[in-house]
């Protein structure tokens, strides 16, 4: 009736069958509920990856994460919106075309020509495509990957043409120079948030130089500064107008000269840089404003002379901290907000003395063409033998790195283009604060943090393949954002009417200029790619253009998910957009994943070789085994420490677990052609054990429900977890020997519908997080018996809870019970007793009683013949006692040693009922009396004799362990039935098989056969048992007696 299951653990050949079932019948589209009146939606958003990359196995985490959810709520019965995409724009693509083409830079690229570079980036961005798409089917994401939105195409560029100029009509998009997070090797900016990703802790030399007072000689200002290479560039120093500064006098130079030496710095941190000195004035900082130095390189000397400006000269401001350094800041205008600002302020020349490629120009003398960083050490060099070089140290720090292409960030002084995110922060901070994070700290902290802080989004890139900026400019310096395609070429004369929104194509159209008639062109930038991804949840569907009614009426989105590192990109992009655009948070609830690490906690990379392809485990393990343990290993916030052991225990703890509860239910299932749609359930003939599990089951069933509602993956993959292990190493163990009867009873019919109903409404329950298991089992149990359910689990609906199963009392008076079994179970390990040997009695102190029900379970589990409840635990236990020589070494000196066998020989309870109470406790040691108090005491637990005794919070049992001969006897029994039964299975018989049973033994085994023969022929389904002096079979030790064993089948 039921296909026989196999209860090996090859899953990936299974799962491989499910995969082929789901595509032949369209299973994924046909699950997604019918959009009709009532029926609610969910909608969330993929955060789009670049096909021009090959996925990696964290990428598995975040596929698992973002398809659990939505399957919960499409059994839910929510209509699912899940759109794929693809990220296609941006410099890591542009980067992989240079090195395939050979080339370097953007010179090379121009030389190469734009229009075929940017045809080989859009071919480029599908070379991995085929594998996403076959990691994604496998680990069984369903998000509709056949309709994916693209942002290289023009609709999708449209909209955040539209995008931007909503932004333009609100004076949120502008133009200006400012010092932006500069990578020299890609020639283009970077966003604040993009910045963000790249730091890492650097240690580098960090300098204190020396400037000359003009007309003073030896009297210096000390400073200091971690970026050698903006030193050529420097045209003021700067205070802090409120604090201490000092005049110091050394007795030596640089080079060790005996002559004064003086120098200006900050009053506090002068110790930090000279040990001995004298302190011969005071001032506060703005009384050095305005004095005058000498630079410390020539190179700027045309260029301050060409600004007609003063340079070289102190200026103060508040940023200036007493932290580190001298309390001087040397200014260099291009290279630092606040030195810009300084600068302004100061009406400072502005001296740029570095290349767009990083490197010095040529008025740097011997410096000229290197890479700003490799000059450093030469510049300290040059310094330290002019007689300028107080000291260097190295100093550790963070500095920013280019994310695409590692490249160490330089802060440069760019024109560029900015959206006005300073002007909606208090917005953006709403926006945030209500979204529910996950995990909360996000909110406030990492997320939080950023947006208080929040700059205005330098969005310009100085590059080529991505969305063209929608700007054209005039040569009047009138400028126009253009919003769409038709408004483009309502204002042009020249553009095609299947114009592609790139470069080149956009740079060769023109507009009319509204101002003076004159042709407008359009300016040479790219749009950042993160607005690209961050613009998805409207432009994947062309809003405002198509899908308006659509898409306002799925906006915001219900979930997002990605991993960490996406807080201050994706995250951020999305509300910067959403918040500029409709002045809300496009997304409610966002799960923030940790980083998926190897099994040491190290981030995994190539280059340490602990990288795992995904196909490793896919190909291993399968699918449910990596889904379920990215689900139940610990919270997706925290990062994963990945181990091929890890997946497999979790397979075999859980997945192995159901399934082989399964396999045992198909077995006997067919063994008795037992069909559940012939038969009802009866509640009120149910015993204790089938009620505990629907109680149990339904309970879960709500656990389960109210955390995925709050988006606790974790929590409710532990909770099914649990109740699985239950299930088998409970409820079925202790339920087997009810299906083995020969006739169908009521018990036996009870038996069965409970373990299927069960399975079914668990394989529902867990159907978005193992997928194919659960369809497995559906298939098999549902399926072949009734044609009319649904085709597929995942079409079902989701398990509901039935409140009038659940009987809480029960659960609890279940729980004691099992409480008293694991106890005791530990109690016979600890007196190595065998659990197959009987015993005569178990005490138990409980917060509760039990009923007889119950009891009688203990007694099977613990194979003992009496339960007794007792109230006081301290009968079950003894105790013995050490010296606390901390304090027992002063009382007893000499003594201490001669003591401990006085102390050990304390009586237990008594001495621990009189510490317990406080009183002292007297010992005779060598004839003297000493009175020792509580605290000189150490107790130890010690078993009792006769019993073996375990405690736990509120519980403690303890067996009496004393065996009698009958006690004996029924173990040589209960053992003999255990081996016989062991080697029934060994010859491959079936369950059902009727044996006979040929053995000798020692003579005190044969009695004990001869004794029991009945039941034991009975246990293991035996028409006779013969002793056999002379037969040939299998040796076994049965608690230290002999014994040899024949089956035959009969």
């Amino acid at each position: 009736m039921y296909d026989k299951v196999s209860t090996d653990m090859n899953f990936v050949e299974r799962e491989k069958d499910i995969l082929a079932f789901w595509k032949a019948n369209d299973i994924r589209n046909r699950s997604i509920r019918a959009p009709k009146d009532g029926t609610p939606s969910f909608t969330l958003y993929d955060g789009p990856p670049t096909a021009n990359g090959k996925p990696h196995f964290g990428h598995i985490k975040t596929r698992v994460i973002k398809d659990v959810i939505p399957r919960f709520r499409g059994m839910m019965g929510e209509r699912v919106e899940f759109k794929a995409g693809w990220d296609t724009h941006g410099l890591p693509v542009e980067l992989e075309i240079e090195k395939m083409l050979g080339i370097n830079g953007k010179p090379e690229i121009e030389k190469y020509g734009v229009e075929p570079f940017i045809k080989k980036c859009k071919e480029s961005v599908w070379k991995y495509k085929d594998e996403w798409e076959q990691m994604s089917d496998r680990i069984g994401f369903w998000a509709d990957m056949e309709n994916p939105y693209v942002t290289y195409e023009n609709n999708y560029i449209e909209s955040e043409w539209w995008a931007l100029k909503t932004m333009w009509n609100k004076g949120m998009l502008y133009k200006g120079h400012k010092i932006v997070p500069y990578c020299p090797r890609c020639g283009t900016a970077l966003s604040s948030h993009e910045v963000a990703q790249g730091y890492r802790n650097v240690t580098e030399n960090s300098v204190y130089v020396r400037f000359k007072l003009t007309g003073k000689e030896d009297v210096y200002f000390a400073s200091w500064t971690t970026t050698p290479w903006t030193l050529p560039s420097n045209v003021g120093l700067c205070v802090h107008p409120d604090e201490e500064y000092v005049r110091i006098a050394v007795n030596k130079d640089l080079d060790g000269t005996d002559k004064t030496v003086r120098y200006y710095m900050a009053g506090v941190l002068a110790p930090l840089l000279f040990e001995d000195f004298v302190v011969e004035e005071r001032f506060s900082g703005s009384d050095l404003v305005g004095m005058t130095y000498e630079p410390l390189f020539p190179f700027s000397a045309a260029s301050v002379s060409e600004s007609g400006k003063t340079a070289f000269r102190v200026a103060s401001d508040t940023y200036v901290t007493m932290n580190d350094g001298t309390g001087i800041v040397h200014i260099a205008p291009a290279f630092g907000d606040d030195d810009a600002r300084v600068g302004r302020n100061y009406d400072l020349p502005f001296v740029q003395l570095v290349l767009e490629d990083g490197t010095l120009p040529p008025e740097a003398e011997e410096f000229a063409g290197m890479f700003v960083k490799d000059a450093d050490p030469l510049l300290i060099k040059r310094l330290n033998q002019e007689g300028k070089l107080i000291k260097k140290h190295l100093y550790e720090h963070e500095y920013p790195f280019c994310w695409r292409c590692d490249t160490p960030l330089i802060y440069y002084a760019r024109s560029s283009w900015f959206i006005a995110m300073t002007k909606v922060r208090d917005s953006l901070i709403e926006s945030n604060r209500s979204v529910a994070w996950h995990p909360e700290t996000i909110r406030d902290g990492r997320m939080g943090n950023f947006l208080e802080n929040v700059v205005d989004w330098g969005i310009s890139r100085e590059r080529y393949w991505g969305t063209p900026l929608p700007v054209w400019e005039c040569d009047c310096s009138h400028k126009h954002c253009i919003g769409s395609i038709e408004e483009l070429k309502a204002m042009s004369d020249d553009c095609p009417d299947d114009i592609e929104l790139h470069k080149p194509y956009v740079d060769a159209v023109h507009i009319r200029c509204d101002k003076c008639g004159d042709q407008m062109t359009r300016v040479s930038e790219v749009i950042d790619c993160w607005f690209d991804s961050g613009a998805m949840p409207f432009a994947q569907y062309h809003y405002p253009f198509e899908n308006k009614e659509f898409f306002e009426n799925h906006f915001p989105s219900q979930f997002i998910s990605e991993a960490l590192d996406q807080t201050r990109g994706w995250f951020y992009s999305l509300l910067a957009i959403g918040t500029q655009l409709f002045d809300k948070s496009p997304f409610e609830n966002c799960i923030v994943m940790g980083l998926v690490q190897d099994k040491d906690g190290i981030k995994m990379s190539k280059h340490k070789g602990n990288v795992v392809d995904p196909w490793d485990i896919l190909n291993k393990q399968g699918a449910d085994a990596a889904r379920w343990y990215f689900c139940s290993a610990n919270a997706p916030w925290l990062p994963s420490r990945f181990s091929d052991a890890g997946v497999s225990e979790v397979q075999r703890k859980f997945i192995g677990t159901l399934w082989n509860t399964y396999a045992f239910y198909v077995m006997y299932a067919n063994i008795d052609q037992f069909n559940p749609t012939e038969h009802t359930l009866d509640s009120s003939t149910l015993g204790v054990m089938d009620r505990w599990i629907f109680s149990r089951l339904n309970t879960l069933i709500g656990e389960v429900h109210t955390r995925m509602c709050g988006y606790d993956i974790t929590g409710s993959a532990r909770l099914m977890e649990n109740f699985v292990d239950e299930l088998s190493n409970w409820y079925v163990r202790r339920s087997r020997e009810r299906y083995w009867g020969s006739e169908m009873t009521q018990d036996k019919i009870n038996a069965y519908m409970v373990l299927y109903h069960v399975l079914v409404s668990f394989s529902k329950l867990a159907a978005p997080f193992v997928p194919y298991m659960t369809e497995a089992i559906y298939q098999n149990l549902v399926r072949s018996v009734d044609k009319n359910a649904h085709e597929s689990i995942h079409m079902s609906d989701y398990p509901t809870v039935d409140s009038s199963m659940i009987d809480p009392e029960l659960e609890a008076q279940m729980n004691v019970a099992q409480q008293i079994v694991y106890l005791g179970r530990a109690c016979r390990n600890t007196a190595a007793i065998k659990n197959r040997q009987p015993l005569s009695k178990i005490y138990a102190v409980t917060p509760e009683s039990l009923e007889e029900e119950y009891l009688s379970i203990i007694k099977e589990e613990l194979n003992i013949r009496e339960v007794e409840f007792v109230k006081d635990a301290s009968a079950l236990v003894d105790y013995r006692f050490k010296p606390q020589l901390r304090t027992l070494g002063k009382k007893l000196g000499a003594k201490l040693n001669a003591a401990r066998e006085a102390i050990a020989a304390l009586p237990g309870r008594e001495t621990m009922k009189a510490i317990e109470a406080g009183n002292f406790v007297s010992v005779n040691v060598d004839g003297e009396i000493f009175e020792l108090a509580p605290e000189d005491l150490i107790p130890e637990t010690v078993q009792p004799e006769g019993l073996s005794t375990q405690s736990e919070r509120d519980y403690t049992v303890a067996l009496d362990t004393t065996l009698t001969d009958d006690l004996i006897e029924e173990g040589f029994v209960r053992e003999l039935v255990s081996k016989i039964q062991t080697q029934r299975k060994e010859s491959g018989f079936e369950v059902t098989d009727r044996i006979r049973v040929y053995f000798k033994a020692s003579d005190k085994l044969s009695a004990v056969i001869n004794n029991n023969m009945g039941i034991i022929a009975s246990d293991v389904l035996a028409v006779e048992l013969t002793m056999d002096v002379s037969v040939q079979g299998k040796d076994w030790d049965i608690n230290g007696e002999s014994c040899t064993l024949f089956l035959t089948k009969v």
